[in-house]
Parts: structure tokens; sequence; C-alpha cells
């Protein structure tokens, strides 16, 4: 996974079920882009661990917009993996 894969992830929006809070994952795949983004540079920087990224908590959603979490839980996993693969290096 690149950055820049992070930075294009969309979610599908949530009203009427619960969600993800929407400002809470966006800021989370900020630091998981500064990481890559660090990792593919050759200097990562305070880098997030795989322990970090499986440990994350948002806040659910119910009467306000929120992503889906199936969708947010699944490149989570994504996330996980590849940064299982930098840490072997």
């Amino acid at each position: 996974m690149l950055a820049a894969e992070v930075s294009n992830a969309r979610f599908q929006r949530t009203r009427w079920r619960e969600g993800y809070d929407q400002d809470q994952v966006d800021d989370f795949l900020d630091r998981v882009h500064a990481t890559l983004a660090g990792y593919e540079a050759g200097r990562p920087v305070d880098p997030l661990t795989p322990e970090d990224v499986t440990a994350v908590r948002f806040q659910p959603t119910m009467f306000r917009e929120g992503y889906r979490q199936d969708q947010v839980d699944d490149f989570i996993d994504l996330v996980v993996v590849a940064l299982r693969e930098h840490t072997r290096r």
C-alpha cells in the first residue's frame, strides 16, 4: 500500500445507521499517510506501528453522518498488513 492509496481512500457515508466519526477517521488516515510517505522516502518519522493501527477506536455516530464501519475496518486491515511489511524490512 502506498501513501497515495490512503489519500485516495473513500468510504460510503451513513446517516441513519451507526457509522464512524468522519473527522476522527480522516485525522487517523492523515497519520497513516504520513507514516507510509516516510517509509517511501526512506525516513519514517514517528511511524505508526501495526499495533497502533489495530488499537485505534473511532467514535460511533448514529443520527449524524459517518463513514460505513465495515469499509473503514476493511481498509484498516489492509493498513496493518502494509505496516507489517514495512516493519519486517
